[in-house]
C-alpha cells in the first residue's frame, strides 16, 4: 500500500502566500510519517502558480537525513523538467496529461498530441537523471466539457504512455465526478492489462462520498493513493465547494482497518495538528 501525501496540491490554489519556512516546516513533519512519497512542489511558471514559486527554496530546507519517503515535483514542460532534474533530492517527476482535449489546453496550453511530445522529452530527462516518470491521467473518470470518455479512450492513451517508458500512471478524478461504478470499471479493466505498471488513484470527493470511492478502488486492486490532509485543495473548476482532495486521514483510517497500512501514527497526529496552523479555515 502506497500513500502519496500532496501538500503541493493542497497549497497551490491558495491566494495568500504561505511563507517558505512554514511550507518547509510542514513538509519536514510529513517526512516523519512514513508516506511513500510527498508531492511537495512544482517547477511551473510562477505567473501560473505563484504559490509554488519558492519550490527550490523549500527543497533546500527539507531534512532528508532520516526518511525513506520519496519527493515528487510537478512539471508541465521540458523547461520545468530541466529545472527539477538539477536536484538529486527529487525522485519523481509528475506530468498532468489529460484524456480530455479541452482540459489539456486549459491546464497546460497544449493539445494532447503536443502533450505526448512533452511526455517523451520529460521521460527521457527523467531516465537520464535516474528519476521516476509519473503521468496523471487527468479527467480520467469523465469531464464536464462533453468530450467523449470511456475505458477504451483511457486505455488508448495509457498504451501510448507505457510504450514511451512511463512506469507509473495516476488515474485522476479531476473534478470529483467519479462514482464507485466508474472506479471499478476503470481499475478492473486497466490493472490486468498493465501488470508491470503501477496504476494509482487521485480522487477528489465530498465529505459524504469518500469511503465508497476508496472502497471501490481498493476492492478493484488499487494499492496506490494520493491524498491531502483534511482534504485541502482540489480542482478550482469543481462546481461543488465541498469537493476537495481525498482526506489522507480518512484513507489511513480505512486502510488501517484492513491491516494494509503501517505509518508512524504519532507523527501523523502531529502533522494533522500542524495542518491547522498552515491552512486557513475553509
Amino acid at each position: 500500500m502506497k500513500i502519496i501525501e500532496c501538500p503541493r496540491d493542497a497549497m497551490q490554489g491558495l491566494k495568500d502566500f504561505i511563507p517558505t519556512e512554514e511550507k518547509a516546516d510542514y513538509i519536514n513533519q510529513l517526512l516523519k510519517v512514513g508516506f511513500d512519497t510527498i508531492d511537495f512542489g512544482s517547477f511551473v511558471s510562477p505567473k501560473a502558480i505563484p504559490q509554488m514559486r519558492d519550490t527550490a527554496d523549500v527543497l533546500s530546507k527539507l531534512d532528508l537525513s532520516n526518511t525513506d519517503t520519496k519527493l515528487l515535483a510537478i512539471v508541465a514542460n521540458k523547461r520545468g523538467a530541466d529545472d527539477a532534474c538539477q536536484f538529486e533530492e527529487i525522485n519523481v517527476l509528475g506530468y498532468p496529461f489529460s484524456v480530455s482535449e479541452t482540459f489539456q489546453l486549459r491546464n497546460t496550453n497544449a493539445t494532447i498530441e503536443e502533450s505526448l511530445k512533452r511526455v517523451e522529452q520529460i521521460t527521457e530527462l527523467a531516465h537520464n537523471h535516474k528519476k521516476t516518470m509519473l503521468v496523471y491521467l487527468s479527467m480520467g473518470f469523465g469531464n464536464p466539457y462533453g468530450d467523449e470518455w470511456n475505458v477504451e479512450i483511457v486505455q488508448k492513451w495509457a498504451d501510448k504512455l507505457v510504450n514511451m517508458g512511463v512506469k507509473v500512471l495516476q488515474l485522476s478524478d479531476t473534478i470529483g465526478v467519479a462514482k464507485p461504478e466508474s472506479i471499478r470499471y476503470l481499475f478492473s479493466n486497466l490493472l490486468p492489462e498493465y501488470p508491470d505498471v503501477e496504476i494509482g488513484a487521485h480522487l477528489h470527493t465530498t465529505p459524504s462520498t469518500w469511503m465508497e470511492k476508496i472502497e471501490a478502488a481498493y476492492q478493484s486492486g488499487c494499492r496506490r493513493y494520493d491524498g491531502a490532509i483534511r482534504g485541502y485543495g482540489g480542482c478550482p473548476m469543481a462546481k461543488d465547494d465541498l469537493t476537495g482532495n481525498m482526506p489522507t486521514e480518512n484513507m489511513c483510517w480505512y486502510f488501517k482497518k484492513q491491516d494494509a497500512l503501517e505509518l508512524y501514527w504519532e507523527e501523523f497526529l502531529f502533522a494533522l495538528n500542524k495542518a491547522n496552523d498552515v491552512f486557513p479555515d475553509h
